[in-house]
């Protein structure tokens, strides 16, 4: 049940530090809060301005239109900024709060449950942003569009899994946090967030399908931009696999993390 304290016995400390944690990055900006939507607009028109007018960038199935690729890019890249920002701060996440460390009966697998619903909640307004640029342009938002949290879902458990591994390693090999960054952007352009896997020679696209971003990122397009029901089945297997990487990351988490004093 450790695994699951964040929604249980320590749920409170866990609202409490995410609460902290986002309240903290907007601490002292002019906009505060709203710049957790603002970003994700100007994050848009940079991606139009690149990708759409620049590059003339095109997704097959689409209108061909600037407006829809943008909007089908803008899907894909925020599915990747939640787990490369959770991937990215998790080597230094347990370095950075020694003083949780060194008390014994502090429950330090929540700091990565926190992380995660920091980032989570920055996906979210990402979403919103998504869904209201979607009507402005469509004038409808697809019935389906309410099965995002089911399918985002498997995502942040496999994500806690991975930074509960990555965590914990993190405070042995310092250097960890310095690839965490270039394996992030290797996932990035490594799946289906700005290439389709249709485009990709036969001989590498098992690389994209393999990547554990792609399947998610292309069930997102299907609710939201299509307005397709997901693949329940391999949704299904996804959510298994994801469910077994946590357990296994939770459980190397509290295995290493005997050590975590000493090290430090």
């Amino acid at each position: 049940m450790g695994l699951l304290s964040a929604f249980g016995r320590d749920r409170s400390l866990a609202f409490e530090l995410t609460r902290r944690e986002i309240l903290g990055r907007y601490r002292g900006a002019s906009f505060g809060m709203l710049w957790s939507l603002i970003t994700p607009f100007l994050m848009l028109l940079v991606y139009t301005l690149a990708f759409g007018f620049i590059m003339k960038g095109r997704w097959p199935g689409s209108s061909g239109s600037t407006t829809d690729f943008a909007l089908i890019l803008f899907a894909g890249l925020t599915v990747h900024g939640f787990f490369a920002e959770c991937f990215t701060r998790a080597p230094q996440l347990i370095v950075a709060n020694t003083g949780y460390v060194k008390r014994v009966v502090f429950p330090l697998e929540i700091l990565v449950w926190s992380m995660a619903f920091s980032a989570l909640f920055h996906l979210a307004t990402n979403m919103l942003v998504l869904l209201l640029l979607f009507v402005g342009v469509k004038g409808v938002i697809h019935p389906t569009a309410l099965l995002l949290p089911v399918i985002l879902a498997p995502l942040v458990i496999l994500t806690v899994g991975v930074c509960w591994i990555v965590s914990a390693l993190g405070v042995y090999l310092r250097d960890i946090g310095q690839i965490a960054g270039v394996i992030a952007a290797a996932m990035l352009f490594l799946s289906s967030a700005i290439i389709p896997v249709e485009s990709v020679p036969e001989s590498y696209r098992l690389v994209f399908e393999l990547n554990p971003l792609t399947f998610i990122i292309n069930q997102v397009r299907e609710v939201v931009i299509w307005g397709r029901l997901p693949d329940w089945t391999g949704l299904g297997i996804y959510t298994a696999i994801a469910c077994s990487f946590a357990v296994v990351g939770y459980v190397v988490f509290k295995k290493l993390r005997v050590g975590f004093a000493d090290v430090i």
